[in-house]
């Protein structure tokens, strides 16, 4: 898993978490909250109609005193058309509709009611204080209280799904602006999270980059504090990468300048001892050719590697192949097979180093002539592809198994040591110079399904930087 989708996973469940948990608990102390309004606005309200019943009870009788109650807290009949209305205000600015939704009891000192708006009638089980009580098919949430100055007791009671319906609006109306911002908070977070790791990309990009021939430290100026001692590791890392691919680059040409001259000599001297018995060290003088191929391409490889006398100039492709093939007809011609090429580009102009894909080609052709049996074809087709050309190199031999492919463009790997006398360093090479113009070496099998290998090396047209490649 990414740094980057770890980090945004973890981050963004503890902010999914923790504004779950804020916005639960705002719900909730929201909600509590309302609770403790209501019963305050209740209290409030029976206390105020204590106060009416105490100022009309002192002039008027018990049944004024109901009409009078009456007109004064129960709303008018007209004023109501039912519970399926939805505007909240009631026409002609009568009220608002909840107030149907508040009842009040009035109870004279010998417990006679004087108003009845709840209809619960409960006069034997007047109790000062809050309770619940069911009334006309709900709950209600009532407040008791007895005048001490004039014994009257008065009840306010709200219906519970009115106080519970507020309460839920105005609590989810808190809750609501986390569950909405949870979205943009994780979008934020992503966002946050790309911008904090760029410098780590900036820091990757050369490192992806880097070529083994052009290894060089990262800056470590443009890097965070939390990956300073990383970069500065990764930096002695190169330093000694480079150091010991030097030494290996040094010892390869070493190697091989000194094993040039001693070999030249070896061979001279074994086809002065062949004049007399020229059949007794052919065997032996196949071995010290083998060995100086070695050292050749030993050299090329160095040669190609290091990048030493790279200059790519325009050439004709088309005539670089013609070349080719016509330096490889002598082996071709050894074991009867006919080297043919497919040219469907004509004027192929491509930036290149002539010489080297013109080895490239060499090596590619004299490998499909050596594992190829007497008596077949090799075809060589050159196509326009893209920005680019694309060249294919088909023989009828074995052929290589998918699963060998990979394994066969490394260095010093070959397959079947049966087959030829090389070592193992052809497709390597070609695929390296292939690299260092910025083309790709493939192994793939025979379009028509036959027996063989096909080998395509793509070209781009114009310039590539050698130094993007690895």
């Amino acid at each position: 898993m990414s740094l980057t989708r770890k980090l945004t996973l973890l981050v963004t469940s503890t902010v999914f978490i923790i504004t779950l948990i804020a916005a639960g608990w705002g719900y909730y102390a929201s909600h509590h909250v309302l609770e403790e309004l209501f019963d305050a606005e209740l209290a409030r309200s029976t206390r105020i109609v204590q106060g009416l019943v105490e100022h009309l009870s002192s002039t008027q009788p018990n049944d004024q005193l109901s009409r009078d109650l009456a007109k004064a807290l129960q709303l008018p009949a007209t004023a109501y058309q039912g519970e399926e209305d939805e505007d909240n205000i009631l026409p002609d600015g009568l009220g608002h509709k909840y107030e149907r939704k508040i009842a009040f009891e009035i109870w004279s000192p010998d417990r006679e009611p004087i108003l009845d708006t709840l209809r619960a009638n409960d006069p034997q089980g007047l109790k000062p204080g809050f309770a619940w009580q069911e009334a006309m098919n709900y709950q209600w949430r009532t407040f008791t209280l007895e005048d001490p100055a004039t014994d009257f007791w008065i009840r306010t009671a709200q219906r519970e799904d009115v106080r519970a319906e507020l309460s839920q609006k105005i609590a989810l109306g808190n809750a609501l602006p986390f569950l909405i911002a949870l979205p943009l908070l994780a979008l934020a977070v992503l966002l946050s999270i790309q911008v904090g790791l760029e410098p780590l990309r900036r820091l990757e990009r050369p490192v992806r980059n880097m070529a083994p021939e052009s290894i060089h430290p990262l800056d470590d100026r443009r890097a965070p504090k939390e990956v300073a001692g990383l970069v500065q590791a990764v930096n002695g890392l190169l330093r000694r990468l480079h150091q010991a691919l030097e030494r290996e680059r040094r010892f390869s040409a070493d190697a091989a300048h000194e094993l040039r001259t001693p070999l030249t000599a070896l061979r001279l001297n074994l086809e002065k001892a062949c004049e007399d018995i020229p059949d007794q060290y052919e065997d032996l003088i196949q071995s010290v050719d083998r060995m100086v191929h070695l050292v050749e391409q030993m050299l090329l490889l160095n040669r190609v590697d290091s990048g030493v006398d790279f200059t790519p100039e325009y050439h004709n492709l088309s005539a670089t192949l013609e070349q080719s093939i016509a330096d490889v007809a002598p082996l071709a011609l050894k074991k009867n097979i006919e080297p043919v090429l497919e040219d469907d580009a004509g004027q192929a102009l491509v930036c290149c180093h002539s010489a080297l894909i013109n080895t490239l080609m060499r090596s590619l052709l004299a490998n499909a002539i050596q594992y190829s049996p007497e008596h077949t074809m090799i075809t060589t087709h050159l196509t326009p592809s893209g920005d680019g050309y694309h060249i294919t190199v088909c023989d009828q031999g074995p052929g290589i198994p998918t699963e060998e492919r990979e394994r066969a463009l490394s260095r010093f790997v070959r397959l079947d040591q049966r087959l030829g006398g090389g070592a193992g360093l052809g497709l390597a090479i070609s695929r390296r110079i292939a690299e260092l113009h910025g083309g790709q070496l493939t192994l793939g099998e025979r379009p028509d399904g036959q027996s063989g290998l096909c080998v395509g090396i793509w070209l781009p047209a114009r310039p590539a930087s050698r130094r993007s490649q690895t």
